[in-house]
């Protein structure tokens, strides 16, 4: 569509945007099959835990495993930066507000430590865990190996966006070939938003695309830098070009929605557009188990330069058992994840994650005001 003279863009959908129809024919929720394998690893929910110093350390890496998700511990983050993380985080969960950005950018200074990084993984294995570890293109070469070293299941490479055409006068791009014959363990990489740049990465070698630019609750980039897609449409166009690379070589490269996914209806809406699976951050930082103590930042939020993430309060805590298999107590969606994403599917007649990318989707932006009044005169008394 024109947005004025010799310049047109394109509609995209976010999540508030949709909504799912339900089929005519119904599933026992009980009988619905939420697995995810990534290569040869195989999880029981489709969840994985955002790489986020605020949602993911070694016991909230154990605990994840133990209740059939993945957790994905940052290896460029304070876990591996300090013998005694937990004293750091005291700080930046104290830190006035208008101090956190200095603070945030300060703890971060301290080096990575790869010795930490081989004991943080070796932590979580011991105790019989599956883990993810993740790294930033620039650093992927030196730690990611220590960690699949170290047993790490599944490794990650992760940026704001990462593509495999990489020009700059300055470093070097990632050596993808280099990276595939160092790295024997299912390997997803990302972010990204559109099918051209996903395909690519699919060729590279990745056996897992990240789809988001911006979405999540304690990202700023949409806000700093004006980028982004949202995220319906990220996934969808990442998912087909999942489709058209399986097409051409037989190998099926797993779509994991990541942020902006805050309720069981999100997740539901996540998959129906075409994602494998869903990696969160603010909905396990609020778990009573998560290390950030009720406070979650951005993974940009300490860039020395230009910080693309802030600190936000995490308003509501359970559980992790609580949020990702009930049973919910509360009414918003925000525990019980995968009840919610069952039913969502056993609603749509979808038996599985396959068949429900495939469901009806109507386009409706009044699905989360409709007749809804009485809530929304209600809430705003409350607050």
């Amino acid at each position: 569509m024109s947005i004025g003279r010799n310049r047109t863009a394109y509609i995209a959908y976010g999540f508030d945007d949709i909504a799912l129809v339900p089929a005519a024919e119904t599933i026992d929720p009980d009988d619905v099959d939420v697995r995810l394998r990534i290569g040869n690893v195989e999880l029981e929910i489709p969840i994985l835990a955002s790489a986020m110093d605020a949602a993911v350390d070694v016991r909230l890496a154990i605990l994840m495993s133990q209740l059939g998700g993945l957790a994905v511990l940052n290896l460029e983050g304070l876990q591996t930066r300090y013998e005694s993380p937990e004293e750091v985080i005291e700080r930046i969960v104290e830190a006035p507000q208008e101090e956190v950005v200095k603070v945030l950018q300060e703890v971060y200074r301290e080096p990575i430590k790869e010795e930490l990084v081989y004991e943080r993984v070796r932590a979580i294995k011991a105790a019989g865990a599956k883990v993810g570890v993740a790294s930033t293109p620039l650093q992927a070469q030196r730690l990611l190996p220590v960690a699949v070293n170290a047993g790490a299941d599944v490794a990650v490479i992760q940026s704001t966006v990462t593509t495999v055409r990489f020009v700059s006068t300055r470093r070097q791009p990632l050596d993808w070939k280099a990276i595939r014959e160092t790295i024997d363990t299912p390997l997803i990489v990302g972010n990204c938003v559109t099918y051209e740049a996903a395909i690519e990465l699919m060729r590279a070698g990745a056996d897992g695309v990240l789809v988001g630019v911006g979405p999540g609750a304690a990202c700023t980039t949409r806000q700093v830098i004006g980028v982004g897609v949202p995220q319906v449409t990220a996934i969808a166009d990442v998912a087909a070009a999942r489709e058209d690379f399986l097409e051409r070589t037989g190998r099926y490269v797993i779509v994991i929605a990541d942020g902006g996914m805050r309720t069981g209806g999100d997740i539901a809406k996540a998959i129906a557009a075409g994602a494998d699976g869903v990696m969160i951050g603010s909905p396990i930082a609020s778990a009573d188990e998560a290390p950030g103590k009720g406070y979650h930042w951005g993974m940009a939020a300490p860039h020395p330069g230009l910080p693309r993430g802030t600190r936000v309060k995490i308003t509501y805590r359970a559980p992790l058992e609580t949020i990702l298999h009930g049973p919910a107590r509360t009414d918003d969606g925000t525990q019980n994840l995968v009840g919610a994403l069952k039913l969502s599917m056993a609603t749509c007649g979808a038996r599985n994650i396959r068949e429900m990318q495939k469901v009806q989707i109507v386009v409706a932006p009044a699905i989360q005001s409709e007749g809804k009044l009485l809530q929304r005169q209600q809430s705003k008394a409350a607050s």
